[in-house]
């Protein structure tokens, strides 16, 4: 299973609008895809809920992974979306 890790960049972290675009971006995506927090569990990426549990700040590292055809190329983009500052746009 494919995986990256990313930086969150946003200001507020993956809450609010950063979070609600995220979620967003994973489900335009169509594989399945987890988020995760250092020694935390792999959880649905696009849930908002899911997102808000993480307490995931500016400059924490999370781990994304995802399965099916499309994972490695949703991954990178994804990565991309997080380590953008999207609460600057």
């Amino acid at each position: 299973m494919p995986e990256r890790q990313a930086t969150i960049a946003s200001s507020s972290g993956l809450h609010a609008r950063p979070a609600k675009l995220f979620v967003q971006a994973v489900q335009e995506k169509g594989v399945p895809v987890t988020i995760a927090v250092e020694g935390g569990p792999d959880l649905n990426a696009g849930s908002i809920l899911s997102l808000m549990g993480l307490g995931a700040t500016q400059g924490t590292v999370v781990t994304l992974k995802a399965e099916g055809d499309g994972a490695d190329r949703a991954l990178d983009e994804l990565v991309t979306l997080l380590e953008t500052d999207l609460d600057a746009e």
